[in-house]
């Protein structure tokens, strides 16, 4: 039986989100912003699933930081895409779900890092 993986499943549940809310953009003609949110929003679980089958725990610290540094830059745009309202689109719930994603994230990160220095 597979072990639960709390930020995998949000992570990609989040792109799964990300994904249509690049279809309610591109509806809205909004081409640039759009490709950027996809990018960062769908990178963040690709590098949570590298990380799970990373070869050491230094590996797997590099991954989740870089899955880290993508949620913070997929907050970043889902922040401007709000504040700028460049598209009619209610934001609240993907800027909430990715600060709890960034929590996540972050204390991973540190653990890890903590871990590494024993």
């Amino acid at each position: 039986m597979k072990k639960e993986n709390i930020i995998l499943d949000k992570a990609f549940v989040f792109a799964l989100s990300i994904i249509e809310l690049y279809k309610q953009m591109i509806e809205q003609k909004e081409y640039v912003l759009s490709k950027q949110i996809l990018r960062s929003g769908t990178n963040i679980g690709a590098n949570v699933e590298e990380a799970t089958a990373a070869i050491s725990k230094k590996d797997f610290t590099a991954k989740m930081s870089i899955a880290s540094k993508e949620a913070r830059e997929t907050r970043y745009w889902l922040q401007l895409l709000d504040k700028s309202q460049v598209v009619n689109i209610d934001f609240k719930k993907h800027i909430d779900e990715i600060e709890n994603i960034v929590n996540i994230l972050t204390a991973i990160v540190k653990t890890s890092q903590g871990n590494d220095e024993c």
